[in-house]
């Protein structure tokens, strides 16, 4: 999943893409308001982390321009006011939830994961195509009920294409929301953890379409 990170603390940015990146996530940082405003409208973020105090447009104002268009990307807040007008005032204005400085990075994390759940109501709690589920509260992947040990890359890339059942999934479309944007990634990378998924979930559930990319099978 893709998010999206908007502070323009440097240490902090890049601690939260650090992070976030272990965790499976694809991540990019925008380091003001004006940046991020554009890359929320254009960039096909699953979720946003948004600091309330930027240079050339405060966060608050970044999300009203974002719910004025219609655009429900989730929004978790981020702010060293911790008063409960201020806090009152980053939810009214359109964010979904509301974290303030210093934080706790468990927290952070369990409360992205939830608004994850509930930005996108659509999508069941578990995934399942045939024998094969994955719980991305748990973060847990079974197969046949017998559990299965993935990397945080093996992860993404399975939760990725198990939001997507039926769907031929372009390599394209996996490196933009399962690998980090802002690194270089090797073009034959997705071939290489399509395998180690094959390997670990059986070769007959993710299907190569020729020329197009990969599918996962429902059976």
């Amino acid at each position: 999943m893709r998010l999206l990170v908007v502070e323009d603390e440097t240490r902090l940015a890049g601690a939260l893409q650090r992070g976030l990146t272990a965790e499976g996530f694809a991540v990019d940082v925008a380091v003001t308001g004006p940046a991020g405003l554009d890359a929320a409208r254009h960039g096909g973020y699953d979720a946003m982390i948004l600091d309330v105090m930027l240079p050339g447009l405060s966060g608050y104002e970044l999300v009203r321009r974002l719910r004025a268009e219609r655009h429900w990307l989730p929004v978790l807040m981020l702010s060293a006011k911790d008063g409960e007008y201020d806090q009152a005032d980053g939810l009214d204005c359109g964010a979904d939830d509301y974290l303030t400085k210093p934080f706790s990075y468990v927290v952070l994390l369990a409360r992205l994961r939830a608004l994850l759940r509930r930005g996108a109501p659509q999508r069941p709690t578990v995934l399942t195509a045939g024998d094969l589920s994955l719980d991305p509260a748990g973060r847990r992947v079974t197969v046949a009920d017998a559990e299965v040990a993935l990397t945080a890359r093996e992860y993404a890339l399975l939760e990725y294409l198990m939001r997507r059942p039926g769907e031929v999934v372009s390599k394209t479309e996996l490196l933009d929301h399962v690998w980090d944007a802002s690194l270089e990634t090797a073009p034959n990378s997705v071939e290489v953890y399509v395998g180690y998924l094959r390997r670990k979930i059986g070769r007959h559930r993710l299907e190569t379409v020729r020329g197009a990319g990969y599918r996962l099978a429902g059976r």
